[in-house]
Parts: C-alpha cells; structure tokens; sequence
C-alpha cells in the first residue's frame, strides 16, 4: 500500500517524539527522522538536503555571535565577577524585608544579559545566594522561585541565543529583536522585585532584612561595591548592545569586542589565569557545538517535513478551524508551552515556529510581537511543573532543598510570569515601541 507524503510527515512527527521519549540525544532523532521519511518520501534527494541544510547554518556569519555570547558569559562567570556583583546588590538593598529576592532579580537580569545560559544563571545563582538565605532565615519556596524566574531571563533579554537564531527564521533583524525584547525582560524583572519586596514587607517571616552584621557600615562602603561591582559590567553589556541596537556593528562583531571586554574586565579584577580562560574556551567550544549541531539537525528535520507536505498540511489545518485570531494565539501559545515541557528551546524554535508562520501572516499577528509572545511562553513553560527544567538545575545545584518546595515556590512566580504575559499581548507596544523609536 503506498502511503502519502503527508502521512509521511505525521509519522516522522510521532516517530521523532517517541525517540525523544527514550533519552535519544535531540540532534541525533532530528537527523535519523529526516533521513529515513525523506529517503521513502523523495529518495536519494534527502542527502542532497541535509548537507545543503548543514552547510548553510555553518556558514552563516550570524551563528558566529553564539560562540562570542557564550565565551563572554562564561569568562564573566569563572571569574567570579557575578559573585561581586551579587554583594553588591545585596549591601544596597540589605535594609529592605526580602533585600536577597531583590539582589538575586537584578543579578539574574544582568547576567542574562551577558550571557543567553539558562542553566549557567540558575546553578551560580543557587551557589551564590543560598548561603545569605540560609544564615538570614530566607523561606526556601520562595528562594527556589525567585533563583528560577530570575535564571530563566536569559532566553528572553539580549543577547539571548534565541533570539540570534529566532530572527533568520521570522525574517526579521536580531537588532529588531533584541531592541523588542528589552523591555519585556525589564518587565518581568520588575514584576518578580515588586512581589518580592511587596510581600515580604507584608509577610517579613518569607524574607527579613539582612543581620546587621551583613550590612554595610557606611553608605560610602555600599556605592563603593556597588561601582566596582556594576558599572564595569553595566558598561560593557551596554556597549555590547548599544553597538548592535544602534547600528555600529553587526551581532558578530559586537559579540567578539564583547568576550574581549570581559576578558580586560577579569584581568583588570585580578581573576585571571590560564586555567579559568582554557575552561571557559572549552565550555564555549562544547555548547557553540551542540546548538549549532542542534540548529542544522533540526532545518534538516524541519526541511523534510516541508518539502512532504506536512507545513501545508498543518497551517491549512489550523486555518481550517476557522477561530478568531485571539483564540488561535491562545491555541499556538498552549501548543508551544506543553513543548516546552519535555523539549529544548530549539527544536521548538527551528521546527514549529516555521510551520506557523503562514498562520501567523493569515491572522495578520506583528511578527516581531509574536516572537516575543514565543519566547516568554517558552520562559514560563521552564517554570511550570511537573517538568520544570529550572527546577532540576536547582535541584542538582542544591540537592538538600526538597523537591517539593521548590515546585511550590515555583507557582509563585508562574503568576507574576503570567501578569507579564497577559501584559505583553494586551499591550503590543511594550514590544514594539523602541524597535521603532531607533529606527527613526
């Protein structure tokens, strides 16, 4: 009996997911999936495909910021300049109930925007706070989603890796991208600080201020830290940004002068040694790797599926429901964030977001509204039990915190994530309003 090319696509879909149900590695299934329906469904052709589809993600001179973005981050981090950071918020903010809520927000914040690692966030700010929590009698539920709303920043502020590989796939311009999503990101980030503090100056048992051994003796001691801390890395992720957001230079080119800056900044602390430098290198070498593998694996998939019918099949599809664009925005949003349960950002990103850019266009949705409306569904699916990919970064960085308090703590933020996002799509302009203000 033959079978369609459609049928085709829908069983690469069922099969690519059973394989990812067995622990298979991600690129691997994309990768075998693709081979095996594209060789039934158009032959030898599929070959040809895969090495075109290889070649074109290796070859874009945009998939060279990643390895920049990602060697900046990791510098930074081995340094140990975060943990200086981190106090130096914490002196500022000491005097206030929930004060390590307030300074684990903003270091989250801004170290999602030196680098895109949501797991890099998440473990330093685990080893880095619980220590402060634990000897000022800090409620650990609230601890544990405090750590994981602020972590989780980094898929969504600039320079996040998303959003480099989000732009080629929308057709839009990651300057346009990073310009829309710095507003969102300061945000949330808002939002999780005002209910930290909110409720710990109502309730100050969830988070006391600081011993007052733990504060500083002056408030000349407090800018002191505050200047040596922040303004060094406020000023090179600026530069780095500003550069692209201003048209100064390409996201490549601002990435490479930013993993220089962050190499003068540990230098100029006094953190540097070969060793912290040879390790960065080869955490950067091993996760540029991965995604990039991740990124052609999944065009190859995505180019497959396509080329049998399946993008048609399942746009005609949704279009066929003939439901009011509201209510297809909530369906798309309810699809992309049960993905996000049991799949990493790129598949979800290079598979999915594709197929629905028809239906995007045939409901007239802004697609740069849209990729941010994605990228904080996708930060919230990593809060949202049972999965919770934050919670289990947490958990291995902080195994002797029970499990359940950390889920607990977790609904906590998913409501405050949930504000942000009702926020963004009643109010499209928080998106877009500076994208075009550079422009003019």
């Amino acid at each position: 009996m033959d079978i369609s090319n459609e049928m085709l696509a829908v069983l690469s879909i069922i099969s690519m997911f059973g394989l990812f149900c067995t622990g298979f590695p991600i690129s691997y299934t994309m990768i075998f999936s693709g081979l095996l329906f594209g060789f039934l469904g158009f032959g030898k052709l599929v070959f040809h495909l895969l090495t075109i589809q290889f070649w074109q993600v290796m070859s874009d001179p945009v998939m060279g910021a990643i390895p920049f973005f990602l060697l900046m981050g990791y510098l930074l981090e081995g340094a140990g300049l975060m943990d200086r950071l981190f106090r130096s918020f914490q002196l500022l903010l000491a005097r206030l109930p929930g004060s390590l809520y307030g300074a684990i927000s903003l270091t989250g914040t801004i170290f999602a925007a030196a680098t895109g690692i949501v797991g890099s966030s998440v473990n330093l700010l685990c080893i880095m706070a619980e220590p402060s929590m634990r000897r000022s009698g800090y409620d650990i539920r609230m601890g544990a989603g405090c750590i994981a709303a602020a972590g989780t920043l980094g898929i969504l502020i600039p320079p996040s890796i998303m959003l480099v590989v989000l732009g080629p796939i929308m057709g839009l311009p990651i300057t346009d991208l990073f310009a829309a999503a710095i507003l969102p990101g300061l945000l949330l980030a808002g939002i999780y600080i005002a209910y930290s503090l909110i409720r710990c100056a109502i309730w100050p048992k969830y988070g006391p201020p600081l011993p007052k051994e733990e504060r500083a003796t002056s408030m000349v001691r407090v800018f002191k830290e505050l200047f040596i801390g922040a303004v060094p890395l406020a000023l090179l992720i600026f530069a780095t940004l500003g550069s692209i957001l201003c048209g100064i230079a390409t996201p490549t080119e601002a990435s490479a002068c930013g993993a220089f800056g962050a190499l003068v900044l540990v230098i100029a602390y006094g953190k540097f040694t070969w060793k912290g430098v040879s390790k960065a290198l080869h955490s950067t070498i091993l996760l540029s790797s991965m995604i990039l593998i991740m990124i052609a694996s999944c065009n190859f998939f995505g180019a497959v599926f396509s080329r049998l019918g399946g993008a048609v099949a399942l746009s005609n599809a949704l279009l066929g429901m003939d439901i009011a664009p509201m209510f297809m925005l909530v369906l798309i949003m309810a699809i992309i964030f049960f993905m996000g349960w049991a799949m990493e950002w790129v598949p979800i990103v290079l598979i999915l977001v594709p197929l629905l850019i028809p239906v995007v266009e045939a409901m007239h949705f802004d697609k740069l509204w849209f990729c941010l409306v994605v990228a904080v569904t996708l930060q919230t699916s990593w809060l949202s039990p049972p999965v919770a990919l934050s919670c289990y970064f947490i958990k291995g960085s902080l195994p002797h915190w029970p499990l359940n308090d950390i889920y607990k703590g977790m609904f906590q933020y998913i409501g405050c994530q949930l504000v942000g996002l009702i926020l963004i799509i009643m109010f499209p302009a928080i998106v877009t309003w500076l994208p075009n203000y550079l422009k003019q």
